[in-house]
């Protein structure tokens, strides 16, 4: 099922992954599949959180594990930035989801942050297209309320 957006809002998605081959063939995907989004790519969270201040991308899909800034780390500081920004996490661990049905992370230094969706390695296409439609659907549900 394909979500359906005003060709004239433009979309942006920020892809953080510090496996190199999984992000080129990831990153193809996306593009191939959501051709409307502005899709940038970065190999850790400090050039995510680099490239989200300098774009400010709807979406950011995130590994957790990453050198110079892990998934969490990075995603805390975004909610600072701009809270309505949805994450989507991607982990070999689980997480734990919340009566909001946000799912709860803790970084090393011990704060939780919340993500909108979590995706468990080794991801599926299914799981993964999944997560964007619904974070796409709530963007252009809150785009269409009055206000």
């Amino acid at each position: 099922m394909k979500t359906e957006f005003d060709q004239k809002t433009a979309l942006a998605m920020l892809w953080v992954e510090d496996d190199e081959m999984i992000l080129e063939l990831q990153a193809s995907l996306i593009i191939a599949s959501f051709p409307a989004i502005t899709l940038y790519t970065a190999a850790n969270g400090k050039q995510g959180l680099e490239l989200f201040l300098t774009h400010t991308p709807d979406i950011v899909v995130t590994d957790i594990n990453m050198p110079e800034m892990c998934g969490v780390q990075m995603a805390e500081t975004i909610r600072a930035i701009k809270p309505d920004t949805k994450l989507i996490a991607i982990s070999g661990k689980t997480a734990e989801t919340g009566k909001n049905g946000k799912f709860s992370l803790q970084s090393t230094a011990g704060k939780t942050t919340e993500f909108d969706c979590f995706i468990v390695k080794p991801v599926l296409l299914a799981d993964l297209f999944s997560a964007i439609e619904k974070c796409l659907a709530e963007i252009a549900q809150q785009a269409s309320k009055p206000g």
